[in-house]
């Protein structure tokens, strides 16, 4: 049911979109919205990842850099049956994480080191399990279409304020001056309304995956009560100075503006949670016993050392 409401947004989303190419130019202000529309998919479907890893500052680590938080991750995909994806660590005290890539053959998955350094490991492996089901999900690709999208319809309503209501009848436009208005004002309104719809639906069902992942879905619940709270303390830089980047974290990275709430793009935290302790109490959930994940017994300097 997740995959429909998220497919039915997305096509509302790019209905929106075009919408608004009409309204603004008639058939031609349509075609220009679209062909618009298909050049910033394209381009954000082959380099979106690049782009957010540099924006926030991620660094690759490996086996030897990072061999308890590497191995974990890749304990995890073996159990989640992905390809190993790209490893990150980001040098900010806020508490956070995501993932990122097209696909998951292009997969990338990236944690603050206030998030390694809050966390106990069992806590770290839900965080970790929740990221690689964005990606088993393809949630990435999908969150990045949505992000692109409503960026364009944004885009669109600038250009409404500068070009649509000079000359009406010059620029096909049907609506006239006061229809630009309300375009302007309710287009960019409409369209986060939509992202954050589907990035809500998109987390609960990251949430139950993840846990089916780590097999311990409380893990996740006790690691998000912690996330939240040290995320609402402590700010995250990067991410309000991008907040399209906002709906990729596994909790909202942004609190310092009044407007960061207004249009949150995750699920309320307490509502998670309780649906992962329902999750533990109602069923079993099967782990692997091939392995375990990987443990540092105090022995290193923190859970990803």
């Amino acid at each position: 049911m997740s995959y429909a409401r998220t497919a039915l947004l997305l096509a509302g989303m790019t209905g929106l979109f075009l919408v608004i190419g009409f309204m603004l130019g008639g058939e031609s202000g349509m075609m220009i919205a679209l062909v618009i529309a298909l050049g910033m998919n394209a381009f954000s479907y082959w380099n979106s990842d690049k782009m957010i890893l540099r924006m926030h500052g991620a660094r690759e680590v490996d086996g030897q850099s990072a061999p308890v938080y590497y191995q974990m991750v890749a304990e995890l995909a073996r159990r989640a049956e992905l390809p190993m994806p790209k490893v990150y660590i980001m040098e900010n005290a806020q508490p956070n994480a995501f993932a990122t890539g097209r696909n998951p053959e292009n997969a990338a998955v990236a944690a603050t080191t206030g998030l390694l350094n809050m966390l106990s490991e069992e806590e770290l492996a839900g965080v970790m399990a929740h990221e690689l089901a964005h990606v088993k999900n393809r949630d990435t690709l999908i969150m990045t279409i949505t992000a692109t999208i409503a960026g364009a319809i944004s885009m669109l309503a600038n250009f409404a304020f500068f070009f649509g209501g000079s000359n009406d009848e010059e620029n096909n436009n049907p609506l006239g001056m006061f229809g630009t208005i309300l375009i302007m004002i309710f287009a960019p309104m409409a369209a986060m309304l939509v992202q954050m719809l589907i990035s809500r639906t998109r987390e609960y069902e990251a949430d139950r995956i993840g846990a089916e992942i780590c097999g311990q879905p409380l893990w996740l619940a006790s690691a998000l009560n912690k996330l939240d709270k040290g995320a609402s303390l402590i700010d995250n830089h990067a991410a309000e100075n991008n907040p399209a980047s906002a709906h990729l974290f596994i909790v909202n990275p942004l609190h310092m503006r009044k407007t960061d709430s207004l249009f949150s793009t995750h699920p309320n935290m307490d509502n998670r949670i309780d649906e992962l302790k329902k999750m533990a109490n109602s069923q079993p959930v099967k782990r692997s016993s091939r392995s375990k994940i990987p443990e540092t017994n105090g022995k290193t300097k923190g859970p990803w050392g």
